[in-house]
């Protein structure tokens, strides 16, 4: 599942700190068969991008939110041309309302860490399991605690930083035990200090030389791809 993406695809499917995180897309289809038509649940997607990459690939996407789906999310999704392949639901990740191994591939990119406690967040996983398929496929992208330099700027200058519980690979490894097989990859260490899409672009730069000497506990984006 590789369609060669234009500026502005990638741009509105992964939205900021762009140059990193997209590293998840390729992540995913090295790791996961992503070849046939999937019933796909993208979680926390109020703003529809990873909805918007799966539904470009010909994927059945249930695009859902903790709250009502902004009008601009159908908007963009209509403005690709895809909205045929787009449902929309109000879901709690902690308490998602569909039926017990009811779709293919649950995917989110920081969502995970807005949960702000480990019950509630072990909790999600729990329930993201129980809906996937036998075989079904869990991907994602989140925030890691990464360095001490990471946690200081985060409580200092991130509006949310005090009530995001920021996780660690081990932790979400630990949740995900039930699975039969996982992959994971750890990234990016200087691109989050930027102050605008334009500085992390730069030191995302930066990051590509940084990744493969940096010590993993540093890194800031964790990738995963989780078969049941």
């Amino acid at each position: 599942m590789q369609k060669q993406l234009s500026t502005k695809e990638l741009n509105d499917i992964v939205q900021w700190d762009v140059k990193n995180w997209a590293k998840c897309l390729d992540f995913w289809n090295e790791n996961a068969d992503l070849s046939s038509k999937k019933k796909v649940l993208a979680i926390g997607e109020r703003e529809g991008g990873m909805s918007l990459y799966f539904a470009l690939h010909g994927h059945e996407v249930i695009c859902s939110d903790y709250n009502e789906m902004p009008d601009t999310t159908k908007k963009m999704h209509e403005s690709y041309g895809v909205s045929e392949l787009i449902t929309y639901q109000k879901i709690d990740a902690k308490a998602i309302a569909l039926e017990s191994e009811s779709v293919d591939v649950v995917l989110f990119k920081s969502v995970i860490g807005a949960l702000g406690n480990a019950n509630d967040q072990a909790q999600a996983f729990d329930e993201i399991y129980r809906v996937l398929k036998p075989n079904g496929i869990l991907l994602f992208a989140e925030n890691l605690e990464g360095s001490g330099l990471h946690k200081f700027l985060r409580k200092k200058f991130v509006k949310w930083g005090e009530r995001w519980r920021y996780i660690t690979e081990s932790e979400i490894v630990g949740w995900n035990s039930k699975y039969t097989a996982h992959a994971t990859k750890s990234y990016g260490v200087t691109a989050l200090f930027g102050r605008s899409e334009k500085q992390r672009k730069f030191l995302a730069h930066i990051d590509t030389a940084l990744n493969p000497i940096t010590p993993r506990k540093w890194r800031y984006i964790l990738f995963g791809v989780f078969k049941k």
